[in-house]
């Protein structure tokens, strides 16, 4: 499982709670730790307008 299945199963509507009942394995720290990977990298993310 990685960051990017995640935020693509939240993306698509999927709740946290519906994330840990398909994937028992995770944990809902897991799900908060991709929110803030994404979140910081989005405020690293530099725009370059031409």
């Amino acid at each position: 499982m990685t960051v990017y299945d995640v935020l693509s199963y939240l993306a698509s509507g999927m709740t946290p709670e519906e994330i840990l009942q398909d994937f028992p394995n995770l944990t809902q720290d897991d799900i908060l730790a991709c929110l803030s990977y994404a979140a910081d990298r989005e405020r690293h993310t530099l725009v370059v307008s031409a």
